[in-house]
Order: structure tokens, then sequence, then C-alpha cells
């Protein structure tokens, strides 16, 4: 063989190595991008509302407060309630991307499998039955709300021959969450003051809220979006599936464990925070995998950065669509995922399952 031609196969190999690294640069490059998006979002929670607030005025406030209305309200009502539109969206996203890779299910989503449906129902009974009205406590009904949710869904969908399919565990979700829904609403028809306080965060609202609340589920927020954070490699494995996943050293016990926790703390905190939010979770990891591909590497904290962009921005255009009032930000979220849903539930792919 000549020397050219033996030159040949290391320039390919060369250039099969630059194409995935020419990939990872432009997913960080586009992530960085998707941070971008996130800051300016952010700043327009705190800058619009029913009364608009100039940037300069918001700056004014965040640095050099004056104790001026515009500036009491920035900082003790926009800013509070835009950081806990972010971590809601940051766990909701993350816990939607977890649930779809772990079931394989495209139609998963902490809404529709009940899971939210469970822990809104743990905090009914700790403030309308037992009168629990610090989040440090009412939380920890609500993980277990969505733990139970979780299981029930689960089983459900994968009872009998059959086994579990995307449109099975969509039905046994929703099926358990209107169950949760209903126990719920019973909880309430009987305490009329319970219901008043909480009819608003039932349909799911991020205002009304103070530091404290976000200052108090931070930690449990914190650990669910680390803990699934670094379940990327054993998640991107058991989408081989299981033999597959255990041919390349990943415990598929631990990593199932590991993510029902991780999803649990999520949708625990998101829910005691914010109520129960529907189709944050199920809309933007599909979103994300249309653009990023399967890899749950870049799925996952593309999800995470990305879902708080959609909560943010329905939370402002709930604010900004019926002055003086507003349209809280569980109704915007889920006119916004409602037609997504059914452009997946009408799928070929999904219809054929």
């Amino acid at each position: 063989m000549s020397p050219a031609g033996a030159a040949a196969p290391a320039v390919s190999g060369t250039g099969s190595r630059a194409r995935p690294a020419g990939r990872t640069a432009v997913l960080a490059a586009g992530l960085l991008v998707a941070v971008g998006v996130l800051v300016l979002v952010s700043a327009l929670s705190v800058a619009l509302g029913a009364r608009s607030v100039p940037l300069s005025t918001v700056l004014d406030a965040l640095t050099a407060p004056t104790g001026s209305n515009d500036h009491t309200v920035i900082r003790e009502l926009r800013v509070p309630r835009t950081l806990l539109g972010l971590a809601v969206g940051a766990a909701l996203g993350l816990a939607g991307a977890l649930m779809q890779s772990l079931t394989r299910n495209p139609l998963a989503d902490p809404g529709l499998l009940g899971v939210n449906q469970g822990a809104a129902l743990g905090v009914t009974i700790a403030l309308g039955l037992l009168g629990f009205a610090d989040p440090a406590i009412y939380v920890w009904f609500a993980f277990g709300g969505a733990a139970l949710g979780s299981v029930l869904a689960y089983s459900l969908g994968s009872a009998g021959r059959a086994g579990a399919s995307p449109v099975r565990l969509a039905l046994a979700g929703a099926a358990t969450g209107m169950v949760f829904t209903a126990l719920s609403s019973m909880i309430l028809r009987a305490d009329s003051t319970t219901f008043d306080r909480m009819r608003f965060w039932l349909t799911g609202s991020l205002a009304g809220q103070t530091s404290d609340v976000l200052v108090r589920l931070a930690p449990f927020v914190t650990g669910g979006l680390v803990l699934g954070l670094l379940l990327a490699k054993p998640l991107n494995a058991l989408a081989l599936g299981e033999e597959a996943g255990r041919a390349l050293g990943a415990a598929v016990g631990r990593t199932r464990i590991l993510t029902a926790v991780a999803v649990t703390l999520l949708c625990g905190s998101a829910t005691a925070a914010a109520g129960p939010l529907w189709f944050v979770g199920l809309a933007v990891p599909h979103a994300v995998r249309a653009v990023v591909g399967p890899d749950q590497r870049w799925v996952l904290p593309y999800s995470t950065v990305l879902a708080p962009v959609l909560l943010l921005s329905a939370d402002v255009a709930g604010r900004i669509v019926a002055p003086p009032g507003e349209v809280q930000v569980g109704i915007m979220c889920a006119l916004i995922g409602a037609p997504v849903f059914i452009l997946l539930a009408r799928r070929r792919r999904l219809a054929a399952l």
C-alpha cells in the first residue's frame, strides 16, 4: 500500500472525532444561549406586570432601594415570584425528562401521571385537616403524595399481560389524578376557610408566596436537581434496554430508585410551592429532544434551563393579558401545553401502541 493510501484512514478517523467534538461545542453554546434567554425572561418577569416598571427602576430597586412603592413591589413581590418560578420550572422540567427517560414513555409528565395531584393531596391534608402551615412541614406530605401517585399510576398502567405502554400509563395516571383531585376537593369543601386560602394554589400559581417559602424548600429542590442531573449516564445506558444497560455497567435497580427519589423531591417541592402545574414537564423535554437528540447528558440540563423559560413566560403573559387582574400560571400553562399533548397523542407512532 502506498504512503498516501496509508494516510487516508488516519485523516478519516480525525474527521470522525472532530464531528462529535464539533457537535458538543454547538450544544454547549446552545445551552449558554438558553441560559441567556432565561436571564432575559427573568428580567422581564421582574419588570412586567399589571403595571410595568422601567428596567432602570428595577436595577435601582435591586442595588439601591429607597423604599418607594415600585421598589417595594419589586423586592418583596416580583423578585420572590421570579425566583420561585425559576425553581419550580427547573424542577418540573427535569422531573418530566427523568420520567420520560426512565419509563421510555413520551407521555410521561408529573401532571399526567398523577404525581402532582398526589403531592397536592398531601399538602391539602396537611393544611386542611392537620393545620400545618409551615412549608418545611407540609412539604413532607407533598413528598408522600407524589410517591404514592407514582406507585399507583405505574402499578395500574403495567397491570395485566400487556404490561406498561405510554397510553396505558397516561390513562392510569389520569385516573389516579382524578381520584386524588376528588379527595382534595372533599377535604376543602368541608372547610370554607381552607378552601378560600387554597383555591388559587390548586389551580397553580406563583403569586402570593414569600421568599420564606423558597428558602424552606430550596434544599429539597437543590437536592433533586443535583441528583437528577447526575443520573444522565445510567439513564443513557438503560435507554438501550435493561440487558444492554447492565452490560454497560448500569445498576438498573439503583438507577430506578434514585430516579424515583429525584422525581419525588422535585415534584413534591414544586407542588408544595406553586400547586399542581400541568404540561411543563411534558412539552419542554420533547422540544429539547427534537433539538439535541436522545442523549440525556444534554436533554436533562437543557430541560432544566428551558422549563423555567416556559413557566416564567406563561406567568408574565398571564399578568398582562387581562389587566388590572391576571390569569394564573397554571391556566396559561394548560393553554400552551394542551395542544402539545394533543399533537403527541395523535402521532402515528403513539397511536399504534
